[in-house]
């Protein structure tokens, strides 16, 4: 099957060959001719199986056809992460260059003015995260009055996420006549219960089940203490196969660790995560894309909009207790038919989570031996403090009347000091 068997418009399939792209996705098969024909599309597809062009592509074609030169709001895709909000601007922005429509894409993190003053000068299509979304709308800058498509993307992660509520509370506000898009990576209750609520006898689609993982991964697992993982991490990072590596930690605070430690370690860096602003995330996505960062650690709610070519390597520095989300973070690399390699680390209180992984993808994760780890690495401001004490040599004793240690005043100074950690 080719793009124009799908129904697409000349401007659209220019567009999408000056892309790249020759043959549609399965969900893209099978999701795009029924979007064109106005019928609701529940589709069930993980991370890097073309959902955007999915959505987009009718999205356009859609719009264009009754805008007639006035424009006004009549798509919204709601989303939730900033970047995965840029990410899908920037395929409105490609597909639609043969249009005259407008888009704008709205999150928070970010100065609002600017959105603001884009949303006044009037779009045509909206990409948004919940928050700002809300916000805006509740000040009057945002009319969901025309809308005409609803998009809902990556609805699980927003579940995860607590948006449940925000989606909720903006899909209230949409027009009962509508064409609605929801697209999830998993589907359970509460998002079948949401959908059900939002469609009308929609069209459902399915391709790559959450259970399966690229057969072009090598995947592999190390037994280690959790106190070992950041060397073991240096180790794996360290091999000169190692060009592109996405590192997954569980927690922000753990992503930053591992950062500074790599550091460390002379291995250039950084996270993505919520705690840090946007300017912060863009500049390290950007240098991970660019190859000028050949190592981004991030957490599993930030990296729902990384969608990075070239990825070789994707390291599970925790495993996540979610064992469909093994299957999301490895989707990351072997793309586009390329061969990748997936590292896990599992410490003891680990361990069931590895076994419900193998047992949702049905097979057994080769064993790693454990290798020799370096030597854990020292920061500047400790080699400093150890070279300082050993020019000094040992700390001058003390001593009383007579030659003997003042054993007395160190009592005192001791009790002393107990005193005042126990006033602070």
């Amino acid at each position: 099957m080719k793009f124009a068997d799908t129904g697409l418009v000349p401007e659209l399939l220019e567009a999408v060959a000056k892309a790249g792209y020759e043959t549609p996705t399965p969900i893209q098969q099978q999701a795009i001719p029924p979007a064109l024909a106005g019928r609701d599309v529940l589709g069930c597809a993980q991370t890097g199986t073309g959902k955007t062009a999915a959505f987009s592509l009718p999205i356009l074609q859609r719009i264009d056809s009754v805008a007639n030169g006035r424009t006004v709001l009549r798509a919204l895709v709601l989303t939730p992460t900033r970047e995965l909000a840029a990410q899908i601007s920037e395929s409105f922005s490609t597909y639609g260059a043969g249009l005259g429509l407008e888009h704008a894409v709205i999150f928070g993190g970010v100065n609002e003015k600017p959105q603001i003053k884009v949303l006044q000068k009037g779009v045509d299509i909206l990409i948004a995260t919940p928050g700002r979304l809300l916000d805006l709308m509740g000040r009057g800058f945002v009319s969901l009055a025309h809308l005409e498509i609803f998009v809902l993307d990556e609805a699980d992660r927003m579940l995860d996420m607590g948006f449940i509520h925000d989606v909720k509370r903006i899909t209230a506000k949409l027009p009962s006549k509508r064409q609605t898009l929801l697209f999830s990576a998993t589907m359970p209750d509460e998002i079948r219960s949401l959908a059900s609520k939002l469609m009308r006898d929609p069209v459902h689609v399915s391709v790559t089940p959450v259970s399966s993982t690229a057969e072009k991964i090598a995947q592999s697992v190390y037994f280690t203490d959790k106190a070992q993982k950041r060397r073991l991490l240096l180790h794996v990072l360290s091999k000169p196969e190692v060009k592109r590596a996405l590192v997954f930690s569980r927690t922000k605070h753990g992503a930053n660790r591992v950062v500074q430690f790599l550091d460390a370690g002379g291995i250039p860096c950084a996270a993505i995560h919520g705690n840090k602003s946007q300017g912060a995330r863009t500049r390290a996505l950007d240098g991970f894309r660019s190859g000028e960062l050949p190592v981004l650690v991030a957490t599993d709610i930030a990296a729902r909009g990384i969608d990075v070519e070239g990825v070789t390597h994707v390291v599970n520095f925790d495993l996540p207790n979610v064992p469909e989300t093994y299957v999301h973070r490895i989707g990351r690399t072997a793309r586009a038919g390329a061969e990748g390699i997936a590292v896990s680390f599992c410490d003891d209180e680990e361990r069931p989570y590895l076994a419900d992984i193998e047992r949702l993808i049905k097979m057994r994760i080769e064993r790693a031996p454990g290798p020799t780890l370096p030597a854990e690495p020292i920061r500047p401001q400790q080699a400093a403090s150890v070279e300082r004490s050993q020019r000094s040599g040992p700390p001058p004793r003390r001593n009383g009347p007579g030659g003997r240690p003042n054993r007395g005043g160190m009592a005192r100074r001791s009790e002393g000091s107990r005193g005042r950690a126990a006033q602070r």
